[in-house]
């Protein structure tokens, strides 16, 4: 019983850590964090006075859905003077040219905004798997259309599982934001300029876990 105990409170502990966990800011000096309508209550001035240095809002998620709270963070990030951008999660199963058009009527075109950020994942509720060549038109397409708005290259974030089926680092030539909790991530075939390095972080300013990135060096502009 007394092992027990002793595993079960090492594991508390160890929890508590990894919820507080940031990649070392002596290598990644630039840090943030990425946010939609389920991270919860944020407090930016807050978050911000905590260390995160940008945000990403996810603006619109495949052809039909807009975030409830995109526009409240966007402005409030405007408010606070954080770097700010704007990020659509890909759907496999709607036209990709419609997911551009849509997320340019929602993201206001804003010069000084960091690049626009398309994120790639499979989703179970959606089954669909495009031919390589298929997706990859579309996804040329879609770019375009949001360059062509944003009047900046877009971020990619790509998931490992997108990555294995797809090779969407080789195939489209943009810098691409990289996903693993915790471990630097190893897959891709270029360097990655963005890391989702966590999932679960809580900091002060949000009140459950958010979702925190890393920066490279002249990643965003900076």
């Amino acid at each position: 019983m007394l092992f027990l105990a002793a595993f079960a409170l090492a594991g508390v502990a160890g929890w508590r850590l990894a919820i507080r966990w940031t990649p070392p800011v002596e290598r990644y000096p630039v840090q943030g964090v990425d946010v939609s309508e389920n991270t919860g209550t944020i407090v930016w001035p807050v978050l911000k006075g905590a260390g995160a240095q940008f945000g990403y809002a996810v603006a619109t998620v495949g052809a039909t859905t807009r975030d409830r709270n995109f526009q409240a963070n966007w402005d409030a990030m405007g408010r606070v003077g954080m770097k700010r951008g704007a990020l659509h999660i890909f759907s496999f199963c709607q036209s990709p040219r419609v997911q551009g058009d849509v997320f340019n009527t929602v993201v206001p075109r804003d010069l000084r905004a960091l690049p626009a950020a398309i994120a790639f994942a499979f989703d179970e509720g959606c089954t669909d798997r495009p031919a390589r060549p298929a997706l990859i038109a579309g996804v040329r397409e879609m770019i375009e259309r949001i360059e062509a708005h944003t009047g900046k290259p877009v971020i990619l974030r790509i998931s490992p599982q997108v990555e294995d089926d797809y090779q969407l680092t080789a195939a489209l030539d943009r810098r691409w934001w990289a996903v693993g909790n915790f471990l630097k991530p190893g897959y891709g075939e270029r360097a990655w300029s963005l890391w989702r390095a966590s999932d679960v972080h809580r900091i002060d300013g949000v009140q459950g876990p958010v979702n925190w990135d890393v920066a490279t060096k002249g990643a965003l502009g900076e």
